[in-house]
């Protein structure tokens, strides 16, 4: 049985970390497109806070895809996907034509901050590089 929960922990962290790392590889091919969405939203230095976003992205995908130092990852990119969907999902102020994808999209995101706050709360399982370094509580 303890398996079986190590197995599915596993496939549940890799599903959370291909959305993240399949971003982080997205901006780098589109640095421009991003940071021109970046501006659209006035976030500031957007040409140079896009590094910080694919870092993240990748960095924390990564180290969550593996298990290594899984909690503090999830924490980061549950923070990160809560101002990401503050930030360009307010379906509240989106115009009516938007308001129903960006609702979807906003929900969406907390959905995912569920899984990275599951994560902090209970680790990245047996099956990670945290458990076998015995980081894993």
């Amino acid at each position: 049985m303890i398996a079986l929960r190590n197995f599915i922990v596993l496939v549940g962290r890799i599903l959370l970390a291909l959305i993240f790392v399949q971003a982080g590889i997205g901006k780098l091919g589109a640095i421009g497109a991003t940071v021109a969405n970046m501006t659209s939203h006035s976030i500031p230095l957007a040409n140079i806070l896009v590094w910080g976003a694919v870092a993240l992205e990748l960095g924390g995908g990564l180290l969550l895809l593996t298990g290594l130092f899984a909690r503090c990852a999830a924490l980061a990119l549950g923070l990160y996907t809560l101002a990401l969907a503050l930030i360009f999902h307010a379906y509240w102020l989106a115009p009516a034509a938007e308001a129903r994808t960006q609702h979807a999209l906003f929900f969406n995101h907390l959905a995912i901050i569920g899984g990275m706050l599951c994560i902090v709360a209970f680790g990245a399982g047996g099956y990670s590089l945290d458990a076998l370094t015995g980081r894993q509580s």
